[in-house]
């Protein structure tokens, strides 16, 4: 019978793998050498994970004394740089994939967070920390605006599974039957946000825009 640690480990290392796939993804796509490629797998794959270490107190870090985090970290970096052509034939393959890994750290970063005792709240944060962690230091390394940041729903499904896994533990249920349910649920808001564009409120006009509009106003009455 597999033990809690033991399908945690899997779920970490599951998310590792794709996040460090989407990684790969975002580096081929910007033209990096292979060098590059695999630097950017091991950070989109494993920053999340260190940053949830790194808070809990579970040091050093997981990804930093097993050699299997770097090893599929690497393996996905050689697969992408190999068979790219393969793999972006998926449809949006950086959110695809991107939504897998933010599903597989979002629920493993809870359920680690409940194991060191951290209150239901903060196990919740705990996990969609997890789950934002590494893709928004891949997307700070490509000079972009973290997706986190943007309008579309990433933290928000990362704060839901993570919250299903909580709920199911005060509850009594299995992790695995929360796992998946809070899995499910965050790729599930993921995806739906990609295909449908579901997205959180935001202003209808900057200030910059309405500095622009302004202008814009002002040239004309002259």
């Amino acid at each position: 019978m597999i033990t809690i640690e033991t399908f945690v480990h899997i779920l970490d290392l599951g998310g590792t793998f794709v996040f460090a796939i989407s990684g790969a993804i975002a580096a081929v796509n910007r033209r990096l050498d292979i060098f590059g490629i695999l630097v950017l797998s091991f950070v989109a794959g494993n920053f999340g994970g260190i940053g949830r270490d790194l808070l809990i107190g579970a040091v050093p870090p997981a990804a930093l004394t097993d050699g299997r985090y770097l090893l599929v970290s690497v393996l996905a970096g050689l697969i992408t740089f190999f068979s790219y052509a393969g793999v972006d034939r998926l449809r949006s393959p950086v959110l695809l994939f991107d939504a897998v890994g933010l599903s597989f750290f979002a629920v493993a970063g809870a359920q680690k967070a409940i194991e060191f005792g951290l209150s239901p709240v903060m196990s919740a944060l705990l996990g969609m920390l997890t789950g934002i962690g590494g893709g928004m230091t891949r997307d700070v390394l490509l000079a972009e605006i973290p997706q986190v940041l943007r309008s579309d729903l990433y933290a928000v499904a990362a704060l839901a599974g993570a919250s299903t896994v909580v709920v199911g533990h005060m509850l009594g249920l299995s992790y695995g039957v929360s796992a998946l349910a809070g899995g499910t649920l965050c790729f599930g808001l993921r995806y739906m946000a990609i295909r449908r564009g579901w997205h959180l409120p935001v202003a209808h006009l900057s200030a910059r825009r309405r500095a622009e509009t302004n202008s814009s106003d002002d040239k004309r009455e002259r």
